[in-house]
C-alpha cells in the first residue's frame, strides 16, 4: 500500500497539535545588553507582596520578545520547575531566557532553593539550546545577579 494512502487512512486518538505565533502589532522587541536593562523589565517585581519566578525570553539578538509567569508562591517561597519556564520558551521560538524572582521581605541573598533551580535550569536549557543568561533575585532595593555572583552555576 501506498505510504501516502497509509498516512491518510490512518487516525490518531488526539488531536493534531497546531502552532501558530501571532506577533501584537506595535511593540518593538528591546534588547538586554547591561543590569540597567535589566532592571527596568522587572521593575514590576519589586512591589508584589507573594514571590513570581518569570522567564523573559529572548531572540537570538538579545532582544526581549515575550515572557511568562512560571510560577506564583506565597510571601516565602515559589516553587517553579524547568517545564514550566522552557514550555513557553520554545512556544515562542526563544535562543535565551533570562530568569528572575522577587524577594519581597527584601533580602538580596539566594537561598539554597535558589541556587538549586538556577542550576536545573542551566542544565536543561543546555540540553535544550536555550541558554539561561541570568537568574535575577529582585527587592524594592534593586536587582542581584546570580551570574555574576555565583558563575560556577554556569560550568
Amino acid at each position: 500500500m501506498n505510504m501516502r494512502v497509509l498516512e491518510k487512512k490512518l487516525k490518531y486518538m488526539v488531536p493534531e497539535l497546531r502552532l501558530a505565533l501571532i506577533r501584537e502589532p506595535g511593540v518593538e522587541a528591546q534588547a538586554v545588553r547591561c543590569p540597567d536593562d535589566v532592571e527596568k523589565f522587572v521593575e514590576p517585581l519589586k512591589h508584589y507582596s507573594e514571590e513570581h519566578f518569570v522567564a523573559f525570553h529572548l531572540d537570538a539578538k538579545q532582544n526581549v520578545i515575550g515572557y511568562h509567569v512560571a510560577s506564583h508562591g506565597t510571601v516565602s517561597s515559589s516553587l517553579v520547575h524547568p517545564r514550566e519556564v522552557f514550555k513557553a520558551a520554545i512556544l515562542n521560538n526563544s535562543m535565551a531566557v533570562l530568569v528572575a524572582h522577587n524577594h519581597p521581605a527584601g533580602s538580596q541573598e539566594p537561598s539554597e532553593d535558589d541556587l538549586k533551580i538556577t542550576r536545573q535550569l542551566v542544565q536543561a536549557g543546555q540540553l535544550m539550546c536555550v541558554s539561561v543568561i541570568d537568574h535575577v533575585i529582585v527587592t524594592a532595593r534593586g536587582i542581584y545577579s546570580l551570574r555574576e555572583h555565583y558563575p560556577s552555576l554556569w560550568d
